[in-house]
């Protein structure tokens, strides 16, 4: 893996991503025939975030992916409020628990590996691979490639119609841009990596059929256009003024 790695970044970034896309499709639907939520996902995802968090540790590549605090206050990301709102929309309709308590469990965990491994690969790997090339293109390729992911889903039983996964897919590129920016500029990614495992993770205790479905789109447009076009163009002005251009 390391000489790979070594050999080139950008293809060790790429494989990795359809390692991940492709293996965590086959094993939700593995997961489905077994019928327990997340059986098998839970175990690959387990099983690839230790892999790469160990190797990354055996590398001495932790302060290159952003294994360590902060470098810039919390106050000037806004606290990360932003993130907040969008995490806690899952709870906005009322709390529920879709799953029993061992499905739950499953769903969980899987989901707070998700948002380490998806952090790691497309934040860590792909956009440091490209961003001593081209800081732009490394942000939009990122961004896009984070988005372009979440295809998956229309294809993979979500349950959603396609007009909600496009909102989806929509929504994901604007978070990949958003987290991206505050990994580059923070050199840290854990706040993104948290805020990923809770907006993935509570969507186990959304309590389902609250709103309507026009309500629910008029929601996920405001989050969309209004929280996080607000906080990417804090963020894109933040990055300007501190260049001083």
């Amino acid at each position: 893996m390391t000489k790979l790695y070594q050999k080139s970044e950008i293809t060790f970034a790429v494989l990795w991503i359809v390692a991940y896309v492709v293996l965590s499709s086959y094993a939700d639907q593995l997961s489905l025939s077994v019928g327990i939520v997340k059986s098998a996902t839970a175990v690959l995802h387990i099983v690839m975030s230790l892999l790469l968090y160990f190797w990354i540790r055996s590398n001495n590549l932790s302060e290159k992916f952003g294994f360590c605090r902060p470098k810039v206050p919390a106050k000037q990301f806004l606290y990360y409020l932003p993130l907040v709102i969008i995490a806690s929309t899952a709870l906005w309709g009322g709390i529920g628990l879709q799953y029993g308590f061992p499905d739950a469990l499953l769903f969980v965990i899987s989901m707070c590996c998700v948002g380490f491994l998806e952090e790691v690969i497309f934040r860590g790997l792909l956009f440091r691979a490209m961003e001593k090339d081209n800081l732009k293109t490394a942000i939009i390729i990122s961004s896009l490639t984070f988005g372009i992911g979440h295809i998956v889903n229309l294809f993979n039983g979500s349950g959603k119609d396609p007009a909600s996964n496009m909102v989806q897919i929509i929504f994901a590129v604007l978070v990949g841009f958003v987290l991206v920016l505050i990994f580059y500029y923070g050199k840290s990614l854990v706040p993104c990596i948290l805020f990923h495992s809770a907006n993935n993770a509570l969507k186990v205790f959304e309590a389902g059929g609250s709103f309507s479905p026009q309500m629910e789109m008029v929601m996920n447009l405001f989050v969309i256009f209004v929280v996080l076009g607000g906080y990417a163009f804090y963020l894109v002005k933040m990055g300007t003024d501190h260049n001083g251009t």
